[in-house]
């Protein structure tokens, strides 16, 4: 097992949150210990737009520099967009996009792509949207075997996110090189712990090729009704604390990858408005407090 730090974590993205330049993230993650970084694929970190080939060969100098692998590169996908504008080739653009990132991907010397499938639209049959997903995950494949890329599917968006339905949609496009970024995460919400969730790892088990672990608190939220005098229960609201701190029962997770023989990398994300806040100390104090609690929950995984 491997760590990799993901570096939307000093993307800027969220509320408050730190935005530091690719290369202060590697040396960060050199720093605190990391094996490898999942790169973002798009501004403010790598975007092929920006990345000619002396940047290229700047960017994997850095990696080689700080003894770092490239676990990893994040690219953001929705193979369900521009439905409601059929005259644009929307497919065709999201799969130029994954092509452009294989290619990036294997000129930094990695050789796996995070991607997503696509969130579901209203008022279209979700048929319809699950074979766009399928498609745009078929060609996308072929194209990033040609730079010897896998791609390594997120159970993050709504086509495919339950693990039954992943496996089904894996298994129809049917690619050897598109396989699972499998987390804890999504199962967690969808209400999986203990058995659950080691049988949503062992039926995943074919696919698994990549795992990304955050961790979430829940804090309640409610509605006042004035005709009631009372108030109305909403969904809870999600927001991300210090791994081993929050819901996800990550110790069953761990022990259902150890069980299957799973042995890839184990990244590390913070990805939504962090407890404590988003300034790079506790940036810093979280990322460096995964690598302690990651090696522990390891090993006690193994029984």
């Amino acid at each position: 097992m491997k760590t990799a730090l993901h570096t939307v974590s000093y993307c800027g993205v969220w509320r408050g949150q730190a935005r530091l330049p690719i290369e202060e993230v590697l040396s960060k993650a050199a720093a605190l210990g990391y094996q490898g970084v999942e790169i973002v694929a798009k501004r403010p970190h790598a975007s092929p737009l920006d990345l000619d080939g002396d940047a290229r060969a700047h960017l994997r100098e850095l990696l080689r520099k700080h003894k770092l692998e490239l676990a990893c590169l994040a690219g953001y996908t929705d193979f369900c967009m521009g439905q409601d504008s059929p005259g644009i080739p929307a497919l065709e653009m999201q799969v130029l996009y994954v092509a452009e990132l294989a290619r990036l991907a294997h000129d930094l010397g990695g050789s796996l792509l995070r991607v997503f499938t696509g969130y579901e639209r209203q008022g279209i049959p979700y048929e319809t949207q699950w074979e766009l997903v399928v498609r745009g995950l078929q060609e996308s494949a072929r194209r990033a075997a040609l730079w010897g890329v896998t791609l390594v599917v997120q159970n993050h968006h709504d086509i495919g996110v339950h693990h039954l339905a992943m496996r089904d949609l894996l298994a129809e496009v049917g690619e050897p090189n598109c396989k699972a970024a499998f987390d804890a995460w999504a199962p967690a919400l969808q209400g999986l712990a203990g058995e659950e969730l080691a049988d949503a790892v062992r039926c995943m088990t074919p696919y698994i090729a990549y795992t990304t672990v955050a961790d979430y608190a829940r804090r309640p939220r409610f509605r006042y009704h004035p005709t009631l005098t009372n108030y109305v229960r909403e969904a809870d609201r999600v927001r991300a604390v210090p791994p081993g701190q929050g819901f996800i029962d990550y110790a069953t997770f761990f022990r259902a990858l150890r069980e299957v023989g799973y042995d890839g990398w184990v990244a590390y994300e913070m990805c939504e408005v962090l407890e404590g806040g988003g300034s790079v100390e506790n940036l810093d104090r979280t990322a460096a407090h995964f690598q302690a609690w990651i090696r522990e929950a390891w090993e006690r995984a193994a029984g």
